[in-house]
């Protein structure tokens, strides 16, 4: 589920800037949060199927007005800077009344108005630390948490310069939750089914296939 090691990059005494974030190697997603460059490896697969699933049942109502009020644009890991931070949330959307024209440029500068990020152990300090800090400063105004680990998701609204809990559910219970309450979901689609513990096939040989249609 974890988004393997984070790396905490130093930058002697200089802050890291947009150019550290251009040098990273390109396997890596890159962050500047605070002046630190911080890198880590492409999601694993429970945490892949967390951000898929819920992009793709939040897209078809909301993006594309498909049994929705449409309306948005919703984004997987769309690189956003503000300022001197440079962050890559796991989802991001944006109301199209506030963002009319889609960006074309390799990041956005306009704020969303809901991210999402998929909690692992290698990131919890960061997502809900300095990095939840600068979406507040950004000026986000939802942001919700989802914690495969613990099959978790909080939702926050930001009150001025503060998030307020908005609800906080687990397992699999219904969804209709703010600023997407217009559908509703079930928690339980976000994470992977239980292993199934089936026996393997065993597969004939050709001499035994032979055997047996004598």
């Amino acid at each position: 589920m974890n988004k393997m090691q984070t790396s905490k990059v130093e930058t002697s005494s200089r802050r890291a800037t947009y150019q550290d974030v251009l040098d990273a190697p390109p396997h890596m997603v890159a962050e500047v949060v605070d002046g630190t460059l911080y890198t880590f490896p492409r999601p694993a697969m429970t945490h892949a199927i967390a951000s898929s699933v819920l992009g793709g049942i939040i897209n078809p109502s909301f993006q594309f007005g498909r049994g929705g009020p449409g309306g948005w644009w919703i984004l997987n890991e769309p690189e956003l800077h503000f300022g001197e931070d440079i962050v890559v949330p796991d989802i991001a959307g944006w109301r199209r009344k506030r963002m009319p024209e889609f960006p074309t440029g390799a990041f956005c500068t306009l704020a969303p108005d809901w991210v999402c990020e998929v909690l692992s152990p290698s990131t919890r300090k960061l997502d809900l630390g300095d990095k939840w800090a600068v979406y507040a400063r950004a000026g986000v105004c939802f942001h919700w948490f989802v914690d495969p680990d613990t099959r978790l998701l909080e939702a926050y609204v930001l009150r001025g310069t503060e998030w307020v809990l908005i609800d906080r559910l687990y397992g699999e219970v219904t969804v209709s939750l703010p600023p997407f309450d217009a559908i509703q979901f079930n928690l339980g689609d976000l994470w992977p089914p239980p292993t199934a513990h089936r026996e393997t096939p065993r597969v004939q040989s050709d001499i035994e296939s032979a055997e047996v249609l004598k």
